[in-house]
């Protein structure tokens, strides 16, 4: 063990490293846990040396979101703009989802990071370049939202509540008070750790969501919309 401490000592100190090492030990030990001093001691080095590659901690976060960034996989070269669109943001949505943390700290930044831009750039591209006007194109990234990252955001705690669960919960309140929350609810098989609802399989709603969102598009597209036939009255999307 102390010879592989003294290994990792040795080993030359660069920012690459110590973004690295930041982003496993968030994995580890939670974004909350993380702090200079404890990424200097899984470093092996003091904390002021960490300040040479990193002014602060809020450097240090952006640089961290970086790396992460760097794991989704770039476009596939020849794709039409629906594959590509759909195979970028399911590639974000397993980088995500490897480092749970990093949209916490990404909703935390007060402007992206030129990776980020990049990456979003490359997403509005895909649509430009795929025959999507920039007015479209617009309202696409507003309809897309979190989703371009491959999170979303879900309306409501879907914790299950205490003492037998939200179905449970939902019956003892009144059930005749609310039929459709309790049929729909009765007719899915529920399994836990889902964010969009105790039981749904989270990858299968994010893709059920996004390929509607893709296909809606396309129709628009082909439509020739524009959001300035919704301001003339001629009708909201044809």
């Amino acid at each position: 063990m102390a010879q592989q401490t003294e290994a990792v000592r040795r080993t030359p100190l660069t920012r690459d490293r110590v973004l690295r090492a930041a982003v496993a030990l968030a994995d580890d030990i939670g974004i909350e846990a993380l702090s200079m001093r404890k990424l200097a001691k899984e470093l092996g080095v003091v904390p002021m040396a960490l300040y040479k590659h990193v002014s602060n901690k809020e450097q240090l976060l952006d640089g961290m979101v970086d790396v992460v960034m760097g794991e989704i996989d770039p476009p596939v070269p020849g794709s039409d703009w629906k594959s590509a669109v759909r195979q970028r943001i399911l590639s974000a949505r397993r980088a995500l989802l490897g480092h749970p943390w990093t949209a916490q700290v990404m909703q935390s930044r007060s402007s992206p990071t030129p990776v980020v831009l990049a990456y979003m750039d490359s997403m509005i591209g895909m649509f430009r370049t795929g025959g999507f006007s920039v007015d479209l194109t617009h309202h696409a990234m507003h309809a897309l939202g979190s989703r371009m990252m491959g999170i979303t955001q879900e309306l409501f705690d879907a914790s299950p509540a205490p003492g037998g669960g939200a179905q449970t919960s939902a019956s003892q309140e009144g059930a005749q008070e609310y039929p459709y929350v309790m049929e729909l609810a009765a007719a899915v098989a529920h399994d836990e750790g889902s964010v969009v609802g105790q039981g749904c399989d989270d990858q299968f709603e994010f893709e059920f969501a996004l390929d509607l969102l893709l296909d809606g598009f396309e129709r628009l597209r082909d439509q020739g919309w524009s959001s300035a036939d919704g301001l003339r009255g001629t009708g909201r999307y044809g």
